[in-house]
């Protein structure tokens, strides 16, 4: 960097002499500091920062320098907005440390993300009502600065709303811990501003409800709710498949509605029929939809506002129906009661016309373009500071355009222009040849043209920096002011936007129920004993990769009857599909949403638990039985008779014994104590013993296929024992048992080397001779069972004959005649494989 670019950079960072403070009598030896050129500062940041450093020198710290309290103006809050442990009405106390297994029930509580931050405070210093008295402090200055507020600023919008903050009453029915949190809480978010956001009543909920179900995360990633297991994203998940929505706030209502079901009947139906009054006038002139091609802007509020003022005009299209609703309710308006309360909500007309009157004083075009400076329209002697900033820029503009004129006069060039050259602006080029004034700064050169920075040009860029800084200044502090008028209605705009997205997702389901066929499902009376009866059920979304390929299936589960389902068959056979199907439909139906099936009778449900696949967790130490056999604890603890419980083949992360073992006891308990809905899938065929302990209660199925022998010779069939015969899948629940489960098919479909496919093949046949009079017992039929019945009804009958030998003799016959068939019998059936 030349001396003369050095000297001009030197002009920005060097500190303003005070002309009527006296010169130092003992100028210091050692000469100043420089100032490193990467910071920029403008001469309008410089006079803030001479301004701050006026302020700073009451406060008794070390002197920091100017670079230091540069940085401290921009990164820290400002004074009346320190964190806790500098506000110094706040309790002070030590700064306790948590346990390394506090902090890691902290994390894991959090989450796996890598951007949890752990504060740590003192809970002593806010317990015995230190807490709650600390909240009515802050609520009572937030109420006067709100009161303060609204007399000073009544300009734009009135405020008719009220007192919307918390009540004292609902401050003191929080808990104490709640109140203790709360309290740290607006300490924290008061050093961004945003303590407001917490005095609001509609602000709150109750993380428990009793009107919505809350999934686990296992479930939600197990029946691939929000992201699909493949690479984490939302393409092919439900929340994807369901998604029609418009808008922002719609798309995250949906969200919502989607993890947390209602488990309220009523509530379940008042959706169900708003639903269904849009798919009836779906086609209809008078319903209108908000154009979702329309660009948002880019400034959060401007596009919330903006969004509500074009659906509230579009929804004047219905106001000539929703207007005779007061006059007429038997004529033809808006049945169901959750669209007529929306509708109202959303078209309410002091939130059109407050909505417009915000957005008249506002510019869509610049709010699109981020640009600040041009953001407010300045007429009526609005914005005065603004118009008055504009009008600096303007003049600083002109000046600079009028020394330009004056240079096409000194070098006779009319048509000499400004240029920019990596980003330094307003250069004048010129060629070699031409001769310039002496004191014209050469900035710097190619081999044909030299550019230069006047020093007239300097002090109107000097001028035109400060303009445009002031701009910025008055345009920040004008939008403060602007959104805190705004505050007075924030309650109107919030339900305002809350109904709206509410629409919104009405709209989405009602689109999905009439795209995808769905019927309504019924849902019966709580005093009815619990059921899920579903008639050719689809899977929402496997039906739209495979389409008219999809195979539907049937359920039907009831509490009073056989209320869990054994479900076994071959690899890859659709049993998983099968299992999320019923629960996903269930979820669907919950959420207010039509469901894939041809009809549907079910049960409101509390909670749905998940146990498939398998993951391991190593940097919490716990392996990959131990993650299933937590899954599976907390479905134990955590289930009532009122859930919907499915286990993907629970024991297969440990030896067959054990695995066998624990999922036989695993399902007792369920069957024995819980007594709720089970769908059951293994691939160990001892389990179905089970249905002796619980007769008519537990259900043996399998998904279909079938297996014909391929035209091959005899001597390549018995070498190549896995390709002599094709399987299709039916991908159709039947009853019954699977035979076999067609694992090595699996492995020629992973390319396993076929010497490695034709070892384990042999193995298999050693391991199902040893352990085939096992098998022989468990796959008994009724009809197997009936002829063990009567050989040792008439081996009694030999035994305790009284009416002499022959009789006796005749006895032992018939049961060994009985006995010669069962064994035929047996002999004839097919052993299951152990895969």
């Amino acid at each position: 960097m030349g001396k003369q670019k050095q000297q001009i950079i030197s002009r920005f960072f060097a500190p303003k002499p005070d002309p009527s403070a006296p010169p130092p009598r003992n100028p210091p030896s050692t000469p100043s500091p420089k100032i490193a050129t990467t910071v920029s500062l403008t001469p309008a940041k410089r006079l803030k920062t001479d301004h701050l450093h006026n302020k700073l020198t009451e406060i008794p710290n070390p002197a920091p320098t100017l670079h230091q309290k540069f940085l401290n103006k921009l990164l820290e809050p400002s004074l009346d907005r320190l964190e806790p442990s500098r506000i110094t009405n706040f309790p002070k106390s030590g700064n306790p440390k948590y346990t390394p297994l506090e902090n890691k029930l902290l994390l894991a509580y959090a989450g796996p993300a890598s951007n949890v931050r752990v504060m740590h405070a003192s809970q002593g210093s806010l317990g015995d009502g230190g807490g709650l008295s600390e909240l009515i402090s802050l609520y009572e200055s937030l109420n006067e600065s709100n009161i303060t507020c609204s007399a000073q600023q009544n300009t734009l919008v009135a405020n008719s709303q009220g007192n919307n903050g918390l009540r004292f009453e609902v401050l003191r029915a929080m808990p104490e811990l709640v109140i203790q949190a709360l309290a740290l809480t607006i300490h924290h978010l008061k050093q961004f501003g945003f303590e407001r956001i917490l005095c609001l009543e509609a602000s709150f909920r109750p993380f428990a409800s009793i009107t919505k179900m809350t999934l686990s995360a296992n479930a939600l990633q197990q029946l691939e709710v929000l992201k699909n297991n493949y690479d984490g994203s939302d393409c092919g998940s439900l929340l994807q498949c369901m998604n029609n929505t418009l808008t922002v706030f719609g798309s995250r209502l949906l969200r919502h509605w989607v993890t947390h079901p209602l488990c309220d009947r009523n509530m379940i139906y008042a959706r169900s029929d708003a639903v269904s009054e849009i798919l009836r006038s779906m086609g209809s002139s008078s319903v209108s939809e908000v154009d979702s091609k329309e660009e948002n802007p880019d400034i959060m509020f401007i596009a919330v506002v903006q969004a509500l003022l074009v659906a509230g005009r579009q929804l004047h299209q219905l106001q000539g129906h929703i207007k005779d609703i007061n006059n007429s309710l038997k004529d033809r308006t808006v049945h169901s009661g959750l669209l007529r309360k929306v509708i109202f909500t959303a078209s309410s007309s002091s939130v059109i016309n407050t909505a417009a009157r915000l957005l008249s004083h506002l510019s869509k075009e610049a709010a699109d373009r981020r640009d600040f400076h041009n953001l407010f329209i300045v007429s009526d002697g609005n914005f005065s500071e603004v118009a008055s900033a504009k009008t600096k820029v303007q003049l600083a503009n002109e000046m600079l355009h009028e020394l330009l004129l004056q240079y096409h006069k000194q070098l006779r060039m009319h048509n000499l222009e400004f240029t920019t050259v990596s980003g330094v602006a307003h250069l004048i080029e010129l060629s070699l040849d031409v001769k310039i004034p002496s004191h014209w700064v050469k900035v710097n050169s190619t081999k044909k043209t030299i550019r230069y920075h006047p020093p007239e040009v300097l002090g109107a860029l000097d001028q035109l920096t400060l303009a445009n800084e002031e701009l910025s200044i008055v345009c920040r502090a004008t939008w403060q002011r602007f959104l805190k008028t705004f505050r007075g209605c924030y309650s109107e705009f919030q339900a305002a936007v809350q109904a709206l997205a509410t629409l919104d997702c009405l709209n989405s389901l009602a689109m999905l129920s009439r795209n995808k066929n769905y019927v309504r499902p019924v849902f019966v009376s709580d005093e009815e004993p619990n059921q899920i009866i579903i008639n050719s059920g689809r899977h929402p979304v496997m039906e739209n990769i495979l389409q008219d390929t999809f195979v539907p299936n049937d359920t039907n589960l009831h509490a009073d009857g056989q209320y869990c389902q054994v479900v076994t068959g071959p690899n890859m056979g659709g049993k998983s599909c099968y299992i999320r199907q019923v629960a996903l439909i269930s979820l669907l139906a919950q959420v207010g949403c039509f469901v894939p099936a041809s009809s549907a009778k079910l049960h409101v449900l509390d909670g749905i638990f998940t146990r498939m696949g398998a993951s391991d967790s190593i940097k919490l130490g716990k392996s990959t039985f131990l993650e299933e056999l937590s899954e599976t604890s907390h479905i134990l603890q955590t289930c009532t008779s009122r859930s919907l419980i499915i286990i993907d083949k629970l024991g297969r992360g440990t030896s067959t014994h054990d695995g066998v073992a624990i999922a036989y006891a695993t399902l007792h308990y369920l069957l024995e104590h819980k007594r709720c809905m089970v769908l059951f899938v293994t691939h160990y065929p001892e389990i179905l013993s089970i249905r002796n302990e619980f007769p008519g209660s537990v259900g043996a199925f399998h998904v279909s296929y079938l297996t014909q022998e391929k035209d091959i010779d005899t001597e390549l069939k018995e070498v190549d024992t896995v390709n002599h015969e094709d399987v299709t899948y039916l991908y159709k629940l039947v009853p019954g048992v699977s035979e076999r489960s067609f694992g090595f098919k699996v492995a020629q479909l992973a390319l396993l080397p076929s010497s490695c496919i034709r070892r384990a093949v042999a193995m298999a046949a050693k391991l199902e001779v040893e352990i085939m009079p096992v098998y022989l017992w468990i796959g008994c039929t009724e009809e197997v069972e009936k002829a063990y019945q009567d050989i040792f009804f008439h081996l009694n009958l030999a035994i305790h004959n009284e009416d002499g030998a022959v009789k006796s003799l005749h006895n032992l016959e018939h049961a060994k005649s009985l006995a010669d068939k069962l064994i035929n019998r047996l002999g004839t059936m097919v052993v299951p494989s152990v895969s």
